[in-house]
């Protein structure tokens, strides 16, 4: 299984964010963790971070051709980027998004989701295993394990 990971706006600026909310790891020592994870489940993995909205949906365009599953974590833009929507939800494959922090716990903005209607299965405020979890579910071919 060919999986596309794709992380949105400030994730490269990890390790300066608040670890209570975000778990307190940098972006390539997230990205370590993911590969390892894919590899005892048997996927492979292409990890991708992008600030700029238009190289996110050219990423998910071009995935279309080649992931058999897709994991999203758009930060901010997950709250209001309805060209990021539509680019997800032209994929025949499941995708999943994921947050490092609840985003149903925090402000009222980014409690808004524009993408959750399109996407798989949700991953929220599980910091970074929340990605494992969502490997897991696209493995077992869209069965929750955990």
């Amino acid at each position: 299984m060919q999986v596309l990971v794709l992380n949105g706006a400030n994730l490269n600026a990890l390790a300066e964010r608040d670890p209570e909310l975000y778990g307190g790891m940098s972006y390539p020592e997230l990205e370590t963790r993911i590969y390892e994870w894919a590899r005892e489940l048997g996927c492979t993995v292409r990890c991708v971070q992008t600030n700029s909205e238009g190289e996110f949906i050219d990423l998910c365009h071009e995935a279309r051709r080649w992931a058999d599953g897709v994991i999203v974590n758009p930060g901010a833009w997950t709250h209001y980027s309805y060209a990021i929507r539509d680019a997800l939800e032209l994929f025949s494959v499941s995708v999943v998004e994921v947050h490092l922090s609840d985003i149903t716990a925090r402000e009222d903005w980014r409690r808004v989701s524009v993408i959750e209607d399109v996407v798989s299965h949700r991953v929220i405020g599980k910091g970074p295993t929340g990605y494992q979890e969502a490997l897991v579910f696209l493995a077992h071919k869209g069965k929750v394990t955990s």
